[in-house]
């Protein structure tokens, strides 16, 4: 197989030695079968080229033909020196054909800026179709809002990259999106938040900008923009939350909040604890609203949401225990899988389906709901085992709004930390399913929550390269991908992204270090994913420059140092520098053992990470230093190797609260059996602990540290366990 510079990446190529020339004089065949595709090509390269592609009704020099034996997404693609042929079942697999014959043309022609009189395109023969049949994007609308044009931007980019489902998050706390006509305060009130919260949640105090915010969009602009996704063979999944993530309806209509009292559209981020009540005035509103869009949107699925309920009103309600009482519900929990179920219940009334974050699970799943797994995969092995349908969107590697780079400059982000490679590396498919069970998971989706995304520019560097990884996750079979040959891919396709005015995040020419150990020696190793570069680099904390040392292999640490490094061409430095402390402490280079093992999502650089003498980010709980544990007490044991004069211990512990890390209220240190217990629970978002004047001689250090517990009610992820993630412990 050869390869060809289009992404995602196809099922099987073959190579000719020749060309295919668009010119004045090529002509274009199609049924109306393939009208849609056959279309988007011309108009592509009319706009891009000023080439007209005369249509004639038999043998085109480019010829679209129907073959019904080929998977309805899927194509072949032939371009001999006299004949392109686009052979497919249906228009969508043709579509897709397009857009990798799009890829296989000049970038240039993507903005019009292509200055020749020819089109050459490289002669081969592909065969290709998805692996997954939902591919996905997903934005959020709701803490920011963004035009219509970006948002046909986006479905562009979606369809170019063969992804075919737009999950739209419309409401929220935050803001109310969609134009309901029979209920206008939505577009009055809900619609609008009097100021927004600056810089991150967890700053404190909060601090606003104390402007007024919001809009939505009409019904009109939705018609056009569903049409417009059609076009493209990219279905729209609307998502209107319930019965969280509500505030905003209810300071518009007070009257379906538990209380009955007026609140306001939520100006900052978070979980609130305003939820629909449950009692049946709530359940006529929603099933007026979604009448209205079930006219908008023609898809088979309507997203509920689901997520993140508080269930404090609930609990003091009159009406919502009287509901329990009369149903027979053991709890509110079950209240919130009969509101599900009554939802569902309404949308197969006509004929549609619901889809909802895992938290639909609580208390028993719908009968027909499709579960997007969030919270990890815990909630898609369990869907799937019982038959239902799942997408795949874990946190650690679908949640676009997490930092990309371990650089501290980098634009300012929820928290986090997933990498390029990280999300091409995902497998939608849970480990803990048969193979018959795997058939449930549909695909998977790339999640743009915007709460530090104020702008279009700011959305589109935080999703691309990152959608460019998932379109490969998604389409492309696990023998074809190879990250080495993506990244050579991606660094052609900025050339495409320019052109199309797209502000990608560029950490390509980045490098990433690693401290390693060999026989109790300690070594720091660098590398670069981009071939054909040096690395150069300086011990003394300098910058480097072309006459630097060049990293051959790997370098001995022996002391406390800073490495400074960058990737240079033969002309000159590409990218940032990169810069890494080293604390050389007695831990360094030891044998480390946790009773537990990290969690996947966030297990770092491993156990080891934790004595390799490099502290984690001040502002980052997800970089490849810090571990992360999901509610379960640890042990560690350091094994020195030798007795060792021990005269303090150092370590700390994330507390963002927020995103349910919540630091130990205590934890020991054992030291030559001398036990020494902490107690660290304060409300700073980074606790450091130092032990001075330990004072003992001892070649093994032990370290208890219990999690915190159940989060408290009123907090988020009330009543689940919390996450203990702890940094780098230094012994000296």
């Amino acid at each position: 197989m050869i390869e060809v510079d289009v992404i995602p990446e196809v099922d099987s190529v073959l190579g000719y030695n020749d060309e295919f020339i668009i010119e004045n004089k090529t002509t274009i065949s199609f049924s109306e079968t393939f009208k849609v595709s056959a279309n988007f090509l011309q108009s592509f390269i009319l706009n891009g080229s000023g080439i007209q592609l005369k249509s004639i009704e038999k043998n085109g020099s480019i010829l679209f033909i129907q073959n019904d034996s080929i998977p309805s997404e899927g194509y072949k693609l032939e371009t001999f020196k006299d004949k392109i042929k686009i052979i497919a079942s249906s228009d969508q697999g043709a579509f897709y054909g397009v857009q990798t014959l799009r890829q296989l043309m000049p970038a240039s022609l993507e903005n019009g800026s292509f200055d020749k009189d020819k089109i050459r395109i490289e002669a081969v023969s592909i065969k290709d179709e998805p692996k997954f049949p939902y591919r996905g994007m997903h934005l959020d609308v709701g803490r920011h809002m963004y035009s219509v044009d970006f948002i046909r931007k986006y479905i562009d980019a979606m369809a170019m990259l063969k992804m075919n489902i737009f999950h739209w998050h419309l409401t929220e706390d935050q803001g109310w999106r969609i134009e309901i006509k029979k209920y206008p305060k939505l577009q009055e009130i809900a619609a609008y938040r009097d100021e927004t919260l600056v810089r991150h949640y967890s700053d404190q105090p909060h601090q606003f900008d104390g402007k007024k915010y919001g809009g939505y969009y009409s019904q009109e602009e939705i018609k056009d923009i569903v049409t417009y996704a059609e076009e493209r063979f990219v279905t729209i999944i609307p998502e209107i939350e319930m019965p969280g993530h509500s505030q905003a309806a209810i300071a518009a209509y007070p009257e379906l909040g538990c209380k009955g009292e007026q609140v306001e559209v939520a100006k900052k981020w978070g979980v609130f604890e305003e939820i629909y009540c449950t009692k049946d005035e709530t359940f006529n509103f929603l099933e007026d609203l979604l009448d209205e869009v079930l006219e908008l949107f023609p898809g088979k699925y309507i997203h509920i949401g689901g997520d993140e309920a508080p269930k404090t009103r609930w609990k003091s309600c009159s009406d919502c225990q009287a509901r329990i009482k009369s149903e027979g519900l053991k709890d509110e929990h079950e209240l919130q899988n009969y509101f599900i179920m009554r939802i569902e219940n309404y949308l197969n009334s006509k004929g549609r389906q619901i889809i909802g974050w895992d938290e639909i699970l609580e208390g028993g799943l719908a009968p027909n709901a499709t579960v997007m797994s969030w919270r990890g995969t815990s909630g898609a092995v369990e869907a799937a085992k019982s038959g239902h349908n799942v997408v795949m969107t874990p946190t650690s590697h679908c949640y676009f709004d997490y930092y990309q780079s371990d650089n501290e400059d980098e634009p300012l982000a929820i928290g986090g930390y997933l990498p390029l490679e990280k999300v091409y590396n995902f497998n939608p498919i849970p480990e803990e399913l048969s193979k018959e069970e795997s058939k449930y998971v549909l695909g998977a989706q790339g999640n743009v929550w915007t709460e530090y995304m104020p702008t279009e520019d700011k959305v589109e560097y935080m999703t691309f390269p990152r959608m460019l990884a998932m379109s490969e996750v998604l389409w492309s079979k696990p023998e074809h991908k190879d990250y080495v040959d993506f990244v050579s891919k991606v660094e052609n396709f900025h050339k495409r992204l320019d052109a199309l005015d797209i502000n990608y995040a560029n950490h390509l020419y980045e490098i990433e270090g690693e401290m390693i150990s060999e026989d109790r020696k300690s070594f720091y190793q660098l590398k670069t994913l981009t071939e054909g570069k040096d690395i150069r680099y300086t011990l003394d904390g300098s910058e480097p420059n072309l006459n630097s040392e060049a990293y051959t292999s790997k370098i001995p640490i022996t002391k406390s140092t800073t490495i400074t490094a960058a990737v240079f061409n033969n002309k000159e430095r590409l990218g940032k520098v990169f810069s890494q402390s080293i604390n050389y402490h007695k831990g360094v280079g030891a044998k480390i053992t946790i009773d537990k093992v990290p969690h996947k999502a966030y297990s770092g650089s491993g156990a080891e990470g934790l004595i390799n003498g490099i502290s984690g980010s001040d502002s980052r709980y997800g970089d490849k230093e810090w571990l992360g544990f999901s509610g379960e007490d640890i042990e560690i044991t350091i094994d020195l190797g030798e007795v060792q004069a021990i005269n303090f211990i150092e370590t700390r512990f994330h507390n963002g609260n927020g995103q349910w890390i919540y630091a130990p209220r205590k934890f020991s240190i054992e030291v030559d059996s001398t036990l020494i217990n902490y107690d660290s629970d304060n409300e700073d978002k980074l606790i450091a602990n130092q032990i001075k004047g330990v004072g003992q001689y001892s070649r093994f250090v032990k370290i208890k540290i219990p999690n915190y517990g159940t989060i408290p009610e009123g907090k988020q992820g009330a009543g689940n366990k919390a996450w203990t993630f702890i940094d780098e412990i230094i012994i000296n």
